[in-house]
């Protein structure tokens, strides 16, 4: 099958998985109308699902770089349509949580980009990934830019939940295409750079290469930042938008302006990739995502902004993918590829996480989303600096008694989580005592439910 032919299908999957998840932001209000709900309420709904679909995503990975990315994506697609038709049913915040929370996290881990990105990586030569990889979230991104404004467009001529029915089909017209990415990671051996094929290693042997590379943990925690950026804008522009006085008709509209603009993003990101550092790319990024939220929250707001805004983070919205998963192939070759950057969105997912249920607490609690916005440039200045300090080459094999750094899994990801309620209790205090204590206590029972 050509390899053109493989990158399309796997744009095409990744455009409607994300671009169906980014019609979350469009159903936020009418969802919390309808039903009379909170905010905050249907904010925890896709907390929970940024969390399923992190805690899910190694597992994904997983499973296709053993079975095949094909059967990993179909099983995923189906779930996921199924998930949709329920929360077209649904009538609490319970009922949300199950469908758009739980149920679509887990699909949407069987079904985005990180299985497809690691499908499309381990077919490529080396020096073709980083563009390949371009190419598929370019492509991906087109997915945002058509379904937002269709969702708009179909929620203002009938109820939300017939657009949760009709983006459940969509989603299931996708599954038809997931034999085009058959193929274990077996079938695919790597030339390294001396031209032998690269050293095959079990899943333990690489995870014990990654719990001691300084380097991998580094890049798992910059990759945080990029979660909590695109869930709280994703989730929240428009909402926000609304609180300015502006109609939701611009938001929406901004929105797809991200989806196209991160067309020329990640495409620019995956070309530059292939030449220049990528940890430098990543760093220059993330410090542009802090100068551009600064610059939305400074001018005065109006509707010409919010587009301009929304031109300007699209740039820098999912350019950071390409690179950070040929990073992830450059440290650690291509046989377990899916579940190591599994892993690493899993970091990104618990970014997403606070992002989604921290926009939906502190607006709540404080009627203002300016404090989680300050929170996000400070998170980008933080993500600029990290990159700097990482090694993107190959990392080296642990000697057998590792005096070095050596952090377990669960260890690793409490870490990451303690981290981020601590960037989270500082937008919560801006709000009042009794609703960020009530908030902060909510998020982590359901942090220990979720994580087990």
């Amino acid at each position: 099958m050509p390899l053109w032919f493989v990158i399309a299908v796997g744009g095409v999957i990744t455009a409607i998985s994300l671009g169906v998840r980014s019609t979350f932001g469009v159903l936020f209000d009418p969802i919390t109308t309808d039903l009379n709900l909170g905010r905050g309420s249907f904010a925890l709904a896709i907390a929970i699902q940024q969390l399923i679909w992190g805690v899910s995503q190694p597992v994904a990975g997983a499973i296709s770089d053993r079975y095949g990315a094909a059967r990993t994506l179909a099983a995923g697609g189906v779930l996921y349509g199924i998930a949709l038709a329920l929360m077209a049913r649904a009538s609490s915040t319970f009922e949300l949580v199950i469908s758009g929370g739980l149920l679509t996290g887990f699909a949407i881990g069987a079904a985005s980009f990180a299985v497809v990105l690691s499908s499309v990586g381990r077919m490529v030569a080396p020096e073709r990934r980083s563009v390949a990889l371009g190419v598929v979230s370019a492509v991906g991104s087109l997915g945002q830019f058509a379904l937002v404004p269709l969702a708009q467009w179909r929620l203002d001529a009938t109820s939300w939940q017939n657009v949760t029915i009709m983006l459940g089909l969509v989603v299931f017209a996708a599954v038809v295409l997931t034999p085009a990415l058959r193929g274990r990671a077996s079938d695919f051996p790597q030339p390294t750079t001396a031209g032998q094929v690269e050293t095959k290693r079990t899943l333990k042997e690489e995870l014990r290469r990654a719990s001691a590379s300084r380097d991998y943990l580094l890049l798992n925690a910059a990759f945080f930042v990029c979660g909590f950026h695109v869930t709280f804008i994703g989730t929240h522009l428009i909402a926000y938008a609304g609180d300015l006085g502006q109609e939701a008709s611009t938001a929406s509209r901004a929105l797809a302006v991200v989806g196209l603009f991160n067309v020329f993003g990640s495409l620019a990101a995956g070309f530059l990739g292939a030449r220049y550092s990528n940890t430098k790319l990543l760093s220059g990024i993330y410090g542009a995502r802090a100068v551009v939220i600064t610059g939305f929250l400074l001018v005065p707001p109006s509707p010409t902004m919010t587009l301009i805004f929304g031109a300007l983070i699209g740039l820098l919205w999912l350019s950071t993918v390409p690179l950070t998963s040929a990073m992830v192939t450059t440290q650690f070759g291509t046989d377990h590829a899916g579940s190591l950057f599994g892993i690493v969105f899993l970091s990104h997912q618990l970014g997403a996480f606070l992002g989604a249920w921290s926009g939906g607490a502190v607006s709540e609690a404080t009627d203002s989303y300016v404090p989680v916005w300050w929170v996000a440039v400070g998170l980008g200045v933080f993500a600029a600096l990290i990159h700097l300090a990482i090694n993107e080459g190959p990392v080296p094999e642990p000697p057998p008694s590792t005096s070095g750094l050596r952090i377990r899994p669960a260890t690793g990801m409490a870490s990451v989580l303690v981290f981020g309620l601590a960037l989270a209790g500082v937008a919560a205090a801006f709000a009042p005592l009794s609703a960020a204590a009530e908030d902060a206590g909510e998020l982590v029972r359901v942090c220990f439910v979720a994580l087990g």
